[in-house]
């Protein structure tokens, strides 16, 4: 389920206003849940009539980008405001795909945001071209590959080209592929084999002078990720600065407050919808994978706390 991205590129104006006010834009990044300068409307989507919503709704799909997740400030965290938001979308992409069939399998009745909000500019539009077909895998499974191309439940699918879209292993899969060893020859991987565990996402306890730049346990992707970025870089870059000046050789997280940060983050997420679908937020789409929910929803209240523990000497860690 997409939304519409805004209109690209920006005009000379456009770029000129917003170098213009890029301090003033930094702050509003840093004040934002999501450390995306977009306006969060507090109304319930419930509380407003039909009229009002739709209006509200229309006027974010014509901003475009992800400030229509914004609307209304009960769309993540109240199933029935979330399906007016959904059933909104749904009606745009049938406003545009041409055959209702096709749009009603472009049209999925799963809550809006629980997986990662996609941007369409002009992904719709595609499945109105006569050399586009639409193949719903639900009904009609891939079985197998031969030459000729993909072999479905019903039909052979001629293909010069197979482009695989299959997903990936989000937050932890770059680390899972490295053998990062902690104490006691401990690797990571073993560490993290019932679900990934990292004060602040940082740093896991056990794992020594390890820092996890946007880490499980982090804002991360529910976040604009280069804030996010920027923001563990420079406390990092702070924190190796304060060991060095006090004469600490290693920080390693306590595993108590390693476990109280974890049950945060899990208290935080029940209270949305987000793990309410197989998503890769929860490592859903990975075989095998723990189910665990992975980022920290909110990042200034995040910011807020990593400060806190670095002013207070690194409360939570233990420094050798």
């Amino acid at each position: 389920m997409c939304i519409r991205d805004r209109n690209y590129p920006l005009s000379a104006d456009e770029r000129q206003r917003i170098k213009a006010s890029y301090g003033e834009l930094r702050q509003r990044q840093a004040m934002s849940p999501s450390a995306i300068a977009f306006e969060i409307n507090p109304d319930s989507a419930l509380e407003v009539d039909l009229d009002a919503r739709t209006e509200e709704y229309e006027r974010r799909w014509q901003m475009g980008g992800l400030s229509f997740v914004g609307a209304f400030g009960d769309l993540l965290v109240n199933g029935d405001a979330n399906d007016t938001a959904a059933e909104f979308i749904r009606g745009k992409i049938r406003s545009v795909v041409k055959n209702p069939r096709i749009a009603e399998i472009l049209s999925p009745m799963q809550t809006f945001g629980c997986k990662r909000v996609c941007a369409d500019s002009g992904y719709y539009d595609t499945f109105n071209r006569d050399n586009v077909s639409l193949v719903d895998l639900i009904e009609e499974p891939i079985q197998g590959f031969m030459a000729q191309g993909v072999v479905t439940a019903k039909q052979v699918i001629e293909a010069d080209a197979i482009i695989f879209a299959t997903g990936f292993d989000a937050v932890t899969g770059a680390l899972a592929r490295i053998d990062i060893r902690g104490r006691e020859g401990l690797a990571l991987t073993d560490k993290w084999a019932e679900g990934p565990r990292a004060l602040l996402g940082l740093n896991p306890a056990g794992f020594p002078n390890l820092f996890t730049v946007t880490g499980p346990g982090s804002p991360s992707v529910l976040t604009n990720m280069l804030p996010s970025i920027e923001q563990h870089v420079e406390w990092i870059s702070d924190c190796i600065t304060y060991l060095a000046a006090q004469g600490h050789d290693t920080i390693e997280a306590t595993a108590s407050a390693e476990q109280a940060w974890v049950a945060k983050v899990n208290a935080l997420a029940e209270k949305t919808l987000y793990p309410t679908c197989n998503s890769w937020y929860l490592g859903a789409n990975v075989p095998g994978k723990p189910r665990v929910f992975m980022p920290y929803i909110g990042f200034p209240a995040y910011v807020q706390k990593c400060a806190e523990i670095a002013a207070e000497g690194y409360v939570g860690f233990e420094l050798g």
